[in-house]
């Protein structure tokens, strides 16, 4: 890794309490580095030789089986994955490909095993970083089970327009058939949600998302910090 971006990794959660002998030691075999769009850049059932951090842009966790594939979740700035798979020398559960120009950092594994059980620090965030992975497959479950699809949908939506300035839009940053697969739901049944969500003030212009009528899409999505908002 370039000495110029160390300060940048330096300053993620996942590394800023750990000791600087750490750090650098955890560093001597990492890697920052671009990546284009649609790379895959781990395979389902393969073994973990890295831990990776999203730094910039957006990778797709996608799962197979019995010939289907699906979307199971959208890595955003800054987050892992898959550490459990790191942690437990194990295979990945999932593939990742990039979904846009993304700009990952690559730790070895086995480095960063030495390094929880030498720093305190570092493992501690470690744990903090898998609990929020837990409580966060946890409410998309909940919203799976609990919700309709025009829920879900909604809800989205209304996430999305917070992070986003919550200036009334809602720029999707990838296809209807990913964000359906998110949602799991069919493109067809993605597509009669938005149609549904017409009434409420949702106007679908390609990629951008007007919210015409908030307080009435509030109404129907009845948002729930229990499944919807990361802080709880």
């Amino acid at each position: 890794m370039r000495s110029e971006d160390l300060p940048t990794v330096r300053a993620l959660d996942l590394f800023a309490a750990m000791s600087e002998e750490s750090f650098d030691i955890l560093m001597q075999g990492a890697f920052l580095q671009w990546f284009p769009p649609q790379v895959t850049l781990i395979e389902e059932g393969g073994g973990a030789d890295f831990l990776h951090v999203v730094v910039e842009g957006a990778v797709e966790m996608v799962a197979r089986g019995n010939d289907r594939e699906t979307t199971m979740a959208i890595m955003e700035p800054v987050s892992t994955f898959i550490l459990a798979a790191v942690l437990r020398d194990a295979v990945y559960l999932m593939t990742a490909r990039t979904l846009e120009r993304s700009r990952i950092l690559m730790i070895p594994a086995e480095s960063v095993r030495d390094a929880m059980d030498r720093d305190p620090a570092f493992m501690r965030a470690i744990v903090w970083e898998l609990s929020g992975a837990f409580r966060g497959a946890v409410k998309a479950l909940k919203s799976q089970k609990l919700r309709t699809g025009v829920e879900r949908l909604s809800n989205w939506l209304l996430v999305q327009h917070d992070e986003q300035g919550a200036a009334g839009t809602v720029r999707l940053a990838f296809d209807k058939r990913t964000l359906a697969a998110l949602l799991g739901m069919t493109p067809e049944n993605l597509s009669r949600a938005f149609g549904t969500l017409r009434a409420y003030g949702v106007d679908v212009n390609g990629r951008e998302v007007v919210l015409n009528q908030l307080d009435d899409l509030r109404r129907l999505a009845k948002p729930d910090p229990l499944m919807d908002d990361g802080r709880v």
